[in-house]
């Protein structure tokens, strides 16, 4: 399926799951716009590296996402926003009575409030367009939830509750917004927490993946960023044009417990 022509601005892409996406976006066609928080040489790197292997125009832009009048400015500095990810997220863990503020705050302004300025910046250049496609990327704690994970769990759950919104108020233009709900996904960040783990529990690597970081993931199986990346392009495509105000999860059976 083709998206060429379009425009995706994917936040949190400069690694991990964001950066999956952004390199199946660019091989269906599309135009891609990369961001984080940091302003490196290898962050601009790597969208030079996707425009020459993908043949498309790739280019990265600085912006925080826990900072609302940035969000914004990331959209209107892409110019044209025809799909938004919104992919950026961060985590911490502790108990609710010990949870510290500043990360709550942290957690609630990255992880959802980014998205409703990105959103709500992206809506008009969709309408002028005549198209447009919203993602969310949630979680699998979007859809339940895991102790000591207040923060996230409350924010994903909100991603959720914001995307049926925009997709509500954009039922009758071409504008569709779902979200995607991952279990565990093997990015390099996840990866190099498993060595320390094997250690901790002293097990050996398979055990340690399937008994300690895939337990409430019934397929004992990681899902990939390119998965992820294909489920998004999906969401993009005519095929999914009805698909709307909906959550798809990629969590090998997670939710289905």
């Amino acid at each position: 399926m083709s998206l060429s022509g379009k425009t995706a601005v994917i936040t949190g892409s400069n690694s991990g799951i964001g950066l999956g996406i952004a390199w199946e976006m660019a091989k269906a066609g599309a135009d891609v716009v990369l961001n984080s928080f940091t302003d490196r040489d290898e962050d601009h790197a790597i969208a030079a590296e996707i425009a020459k292997e993908s043949g498309v125009t790739a280019r990265y832009v600085k912006a925080d996402m826990s900072k609302g009048d940035e969000c914004r400015d990331l959209i209107a500095q892409a110019g044209n926003c025809d799909i938004l990810i919104n992919n950026a997220g961060i985590q911490h863990v502790a108990g609710i009575d010990q949870f510290p503020v500043d990360k709550w705050d942290a957690i609630i302004a990255i992880n959802m409030s980014s998205a409703y300025h990105t959103t709500a910046a992206a809506l008009p250049l969709m309408r002028a367009a005549g198209w447009g496609r919203v993602i969310n990327i949630a979680s699998a704690h979007g859809l339940t939830a895991s102790p000591y994970k207040s923060a996230y769990v409350a924010a994903k759950h909100g991603v959720v509750g914001m995307t049926k919104v925009v997709a509500l108020e954009t039922a009758e233009e071409p504008i569709t917004a779902n979200a995607i709900c991952p279990g565990y996904v093997l990015t390099p960040l996840v990866e190099a927490q498993i060595p320390d783990t094997m250690k901790e529990y002293n097990m050996d690597r398979d055990t340690v993946v399937r008994d300690v970081l895939l337990t409430r993931q019934p397929s004992k199986a990681f899902a990939t960023v390119e998965q992820l990346g294909g489920t998004a392009v999906f969401l993009a495509s005519d095929a999914a044009a009805q698909i709307t105000g909906t959550t798809i999860s990629v969590d090998g059976g997670w939710t289905a417990l």
